[in-house]
């Protein structure tokens, strides 16, 4: 009997990361994906281009289109090339990573105009994701309106925060009307931490997680759940980000606004020209700053890295000790000297690398990176989002089917 198949899919403002994945019944699981890939140049105008990763090649494919959105000549493109991928099988739905569910959608949901509608309000909370998911999510709704779309949240894996973790110091009746911290990445995190409780044997105890890329985040889980985290309210908070502040003093935006700053110059300033970017005024590429001569550069770094320890300090304390840390995210998974920079500053806690086994993590597979003499285990996972997401959307569908 033909498998039916999932197609997770992650939209940004300027590309679509996809993965389809077969669920393989007689085992409940997902089968690893054989058709995944990324079209680039979303943006207007941008390239567009499709990169097909099957097994280690990767290769870039120009996508063609003529008067109309490179969003929608992505998207004939992939129906095209997944109707020949799948024959006969049945594709079940489209899973979408969605930032921001709020107070409302801690689980997956099938989506239809009143959750767009409802989703569509957090924008200014995720503006440089949220938009971007939604507009993804009707794009599909169009081009395959006999296809479930399911959204998954990164918002939803703290769903367990303690009350303190999610409260601001601000009057009770904010908090209630939902200005409080929610978390993000989480899609990231249910996978590594699965991983983890599934391939160690501490994996299910004090956790420490280092989501490390352009956006960038730490979160603690105790016997699997999230129990503090570093991004609050939005995904503007806690460390420092590719072109993201991460925590500020609230009195710098009240001094800017007061200079005549407005908030859109102010959103600006701060989601898009801050971070990595605006400390080194050279790049927000990892990549580029370590290539780089200029000592902003190397500031900039430095300043990733000592907020990183800086905020890791905080949740080992909350977690009352440590067990594993575990790197994933583009700069987590690939940047050795990162990693290194990050325990050797943890060191007073006993974490010893295996310097070895560091240089030669390069995220194509979980490795484990500490000496054996290391008080707590260090690892660095590869994170797969859209396997979280396939298979989230095929448990809500499985609920959901009839008796």
């Amino acid at each position: 009997m033909p498998s039916p198949h999932i197609l997770a899919v992650n939209i940004g403002s300027s590309s679509l990361k996809f993965a389809l994945y077969a669920f393989d019944a007689p085992h409940q699981d997902l089968d690893p994906t054989s058709f995944s890939g990324e079209y680039q140049g979303l943006q207007p105008g941008g390239q567009l281009q499709l990169r097909l990763t099957q097994s280690a090649k990767r290769q870039e494919l120009p996508v063609q289109h003529q008067g109309e959105t490179a969003l929608h000549a992505a998207l004939q493109d992939l129906q095209a090339r997944i109707q020949a991928h799948l024959g006969g099988q049945t594709l079940l739905a489209v899973s979408h990573r969605v930032v921001h569910g709020g107070t409302q959608h801690w689980q997956p949901v099938l989506v239809d105009e009143a959750v767009l509608a409802d989703l569509a309000r957090l924008e200014p909370l995720a503006p440089l994701h949220q938009p971007h998911n939604l507009a993804g999510v009707r794009a599909f709704m169009a081009a395959m309106p006999d296809v479930p779309q399911v959204a998954c949240f990164d918002t939803a894996f703290h769903h367990s925060l303690p009350d303190l973790e999610t409260r601001f110091a601000l009057p009770r009746a904010w908090h209630d009307q939902g200005v409080r911290r929610y978390g993000f990445h989480g899609l990231s995190y249910d996978y590594v931490s699965g991983w983890l409780g599934a391939h160690t044997a501490h994996g299910q105890g004090k956790v420490l997680m280092a989501h490390l890329g352009n956006g960038a985040s730490l979160c603690a889980t105790r016997g699997g759940r999230s129990v503090a985290t570093t991004m609050g309210f939005t995904a503007l908070d806690g460390l420092m980000m590719g072109t993201r502040c991460g925590s500020l003093d609230a009195g710098v935006a009240l001094h800017l606004l007061g200079q005549g700053m407005s908030p859109e110059a102010l959103t600006q300033l701060l989601y898009k020209e801050s971070g990595l970017l605006g400390v080194s005024g050279v790049s927000a590429d990892m990549r580029q700053l370590h290539a780089s001569d200029d000592p902003h550069a190397q500031e900039a770094i430095d300043l990733f890295v000592y907020r990183a320890i800086r905020e890791a300090g905080g949740l080992i304390a909350v977690l009352q000790g440590l067990d594993v840390l575990a790197f994933t995210g583009g700069i987590g998974e690939h940047d050795a000297k990162v990693r290194a920079a990050m325990v050797q500053g943890l060191s007073h806690l006993g974490l010893r690398l295996d310097d070895t086994a560091n240089q030669a993590a390069n995220g194509n597979q979980p490795v484990a990176i500490h000496h054996a003499d290391s008080r707590a285990e260090i690892w660095a996972v590869p994170t797969d989002e859209g396997r979280v997401a396939a298979r989230v959307a095929w448990q809500l569908l499985q609920a959901q089917a009839p008796a």
